[in-house]
């Protein structure tokens, strides 16, 4: 559910791939409408291509467009390898001239003239990214195997520039007496880092095998997300009429939309969370359950081409070379060292923490899902493909809840208006819908944002439904990133994966669902809401395990009577929920948060021990996993959220690699936040809405993460309130 982190010019520093997917969980699936060939026929057709001039390359013309946004109905796939090639030709010399300027190193010419470098090289890498994953083909996906090590390249080679690197460490060591702004300091402070956590101090062979290192992972990265998507987009369950049966009628409008959108007859269930998860909840064919549930775990775990097994390896194997190159144990120790958490003990003391409370709490639920499995008349232990579906039926019961008569009142369009309401009660923004506005699919929408004083700050692309070609999850991303220096302002798309409903019906949405759409919702704003002096500042550039607190914290005003009161009404009636449903549905956002939490928490405790591993070459997969989970006394019931293979958090990217405990960690945060709201009396109280926005949403990077909670709350984060709010812990009084 988790953003890619902006992309400013002059934090060139530490990007790995073009692409290198990021954020928070969701659901799959999306399409560009370009003609699909085969690798080898697209690789050789671009190839032969005549490289589109300067003139004549969308990419790197001037956006004659509405605020200057892409121009996405003349971009086309040919476009960007040379586009790519020029840029980064131009970001070079703009480079060299920096590295190599006679006159004495100061903040002007050399900060700041990194910080307005590579504005071409920017733009474009924003709208591949984004593209490649949210509307990928065969030959995007040709272009991104062939640029992510070239661009990883061009990185490392910045990052090891030393004539480049000796202006920013001479700057560095004089940045007492400098009398910079507040800003500008926290700017030389971040870019040395990034310098030196990038390799910049590395002398003779050992900068050379970096610079491969980070090369060969691009490359590794991208083919670890295209097998997942290979294997996830290859897989469909057709259901039979008598398969139909006791499917509850969204989970078969579903299934045949799915079929639709792969010109299939009938009705399939596909690996999109949005597909197999509603399946898994609700089909009454346990053989059926099984083999969806055994197919989802499976992807990149197949014996086949898109297997992740040695992939997998490969990178831990780099990684923590890499790591022992700067001096860090392992990979998980360089991690962290830039995170809130600062060590891996710190980040497994979290965990360690909730771990006990939540699988004291999911063996309750195991042992309700064990009464009705006897009272059913059945003898069968509790498996994974069970649990959701016994779930749902305790659900059922325990707060009498159909989840279709909760979907009938929370349409997406409702929901979207309630998240931009809640933005303006909180910050004084307004959302206005635009039609002018090109996009990249017919699906995408567009809005503007205004501030107080009437004035566009920001445009917000929404692209909500699951398409073949998109990736699988929620995050969000930028087409442009808030630019103090040039007074850009910024450009941000969000990303979910509901399922499409037929013309004419509306979209509806599971509770879970419309917490997704708040939560992505909330790292656009960090995005769209940045007022920072400089782009590398701006936005989403924060620690990682930062990163998810306005997100998180925002979802928090969805489960407020106030706003569900007013946004929560019946598809057809019109008429708000009514309050005893309203309160049944809050009392029930606790319920199964004993799986939850351990689900999350074994893809953590997974993912932190990979990148604690000396020996990561020997590593047995499946092995691997049992050990870790066995050496927490895990319910076998209770699987990781993600599974090794097609864990694109860790391994499609860096983002949250040794870092997806962050999700948790900004849980402690969140919860404690929403707090202060709760204190006051008021969900919108304008002064802690001011801070929040001082502090928080606005500030980006310029000040360190921990000090922007607490100039926001007054004090350091307690993790009580994570622990009464997910009901581990009873609520004093």
């Amino acid at each position: 559910m988790s953003p890619h982190l902006s992309l400013s010019t002059a934090a060139a520093v530490l990007l790995i791939a073009a692409c290198a997917p990021a954020a928070q969980d969701g659901q799959p699936d999306d399409a560009q409408t370009v003609t699909e060939q085969s690798t080898e026929q697209t690789a050789e057709q671009t190839a032969g291509t005549a490289a589109p001039s300067e003139q004549t390359n969308p990419l790197l013309a001037a956006w004659d467009t509405p605020l200057g946004a892409p121009p996405f109905g003349e971009i086309e796939p040919a476009h960007f390898i040379p586009a790519f090639e020029a840029a980064m030709a131009s970001h070079n010399a703009e480079i060299e001239a920096i590295a190599s300027n006679d006159a004495a190193p100061t903040f002007q010419n050399t900060l700041l003239a990194m910080e307005t470098s590579g504005a071409d090289l920017g733009r474009i890498r924003r709208v591949f990214g984004n593209l490649t994953s949210s509307a990928s083909n065969d030959e995007l996906r040709a272009i991104q195997r062939e640029m992510s090590p070239r661009l990883a390249a061009h990185t490392a080679a910045i990052n090891l520039n030393e004539d480049l690197f000796a202006r920013v460490d001479a700057l560095f060591q004089q940045r007492e007496a400098l009398n910079l702004t507040a800003q500008q300091q926290r700017l030389l402070e971040t870019t040395h880092q990034d310098f030196v956590r990038a390799g910049a101090q590395l002398e003779g062979e050992d900068r050379a095998r970096f610079a491969e290192i980070r090369s060969r992972l691009a490359g590794l990265y991208t083919q670890f997300s295209q097998n997942e998507q290979g294997d996830r987009e290859a897989w469909t369950l057709a259901l039979d009429a008598e398969d139909l049966e006791g499917l509850p009628g969204y989970v078969v409008s579903a299934a045949a939309g799915a079929a639709a959108d792969r010109d299939m007859d009938g009705h399939v269930v596909t690996l999109a969370r949005s597909s197999v998860e509603p399946f898994l909840q609700t089909s009454p064919d346990r053989a059926l359950r099984e083999e969806a549930w055994r197919a989802w775990m499976s992807r990149g775990d197949n014996d086949n081409a898109n297997n992740n097994h040695d992939t997998i390896r490969e990178i831990l194997a780099l990684r923590l070379e890499q790591a022992n190159l700067l001096g860090y144990e392992t990979f998980a120790h360089y991690r962290t060292g830039g995170t809130m958490a600062g060590t891996p003990e710190a980040a497994i003391g979290l965990m360690e923490q909730v771990w006990w409370p939540a699988r004291d709490r999911a063996l309750e639920e195991q042992a309700d899902i064990e009464a009705r499995i006897a009272a059913a008349g059945l003898d069968h232990e509790v498996m994974p493909w069970d649990w959701r579906y016994y779930t749902e039926q305790v659900r059922a019961e325990r707060y009498d809840l159909d989840p279709s008569e909760v979907k009938a009142y929370l349409q997406l369009d409702n929901m979207i208006e309630a998240q931009f309401y809640v933005a303006e009660r909180l910050f004084g923004v307004r959302f206005t819908e635009r039609f002018d506005i090109p996009t990249y699919h017919p699906d995408v929408r567009v809005w503007e944002m205004t501030g107080a004083d009437g004035e566009v700050a920001g445009l917000f692309y929404g692209d909500y439904f699951a398409r073949p070609g998109k990736r699988g999850g929620a995050w969000m991303s930028s087409f442009r990133v808030q630019d103090g220096v040039n007074g850009d302002i910024p450009i941000i798309v969000n990303n979910c994966n509901y399922n499409k409903p037929a013309e004419g019906e509306p979209a509806l949405l599971s509770f879970t669902d419309a917490s997704t759409l708040f939560h992505e919702f909330g790292h656009a704003l960090h995005g769209l809401l940045s007022d920072t002096e400089f782009p590398s500042l701006a936005g989403t550039s924060v620690d990682r395990d930062f990163v998810e607190f306005p997100a998180q914290i925002y979802e928090h005003w969805l489960e407020q009577p106030e706003v569900l009161e007013r946004f929560a009404l019946h598809h057809e009636s019109g008429e708000p929920m009514p309050m005893e449903l309203l309160e049944r549905v809050l009392e029930a956002q606790t319920f199964n948060e004993g799986f939850a939490t351990v689900e999350f928490l074994n893809s953590g405790f997974v993912d932190m021990a990979y990148h604690l591993n000396t020996n990561p070459g020997e590593i047995d997969i499946a092995t691997f996993e049992q050990d870790v989970l066995a050496s927490r006394d895990n319910l076998e019931a209770i699987p990781m959220r993600h599974r090794s293979p097609h864990f694109l958090h860790t391994f499609a990217g860096e983002g949250y690699s040794s870092g997806y405990y962050s999700y948790l960690w900004a849980g402690v945060l969140d919860n404690d936040g929403f707090a202060a709201f709760e204190e006051a009396g008021n969900i919108f109280d304008p002064e802690l809405a001011q801070k929040l926005l001082d502090s928080v949403f606005s500030a980006g990077d310029s000040i360190p993460a921990m000090d922007a909670y607490v100039g926001f709350r007054g004090r350091e984060p307690e993790v009580e309130a994570l622990l009464r709010n997910r009901g581990f812990i009873e609520a004093e009084g």
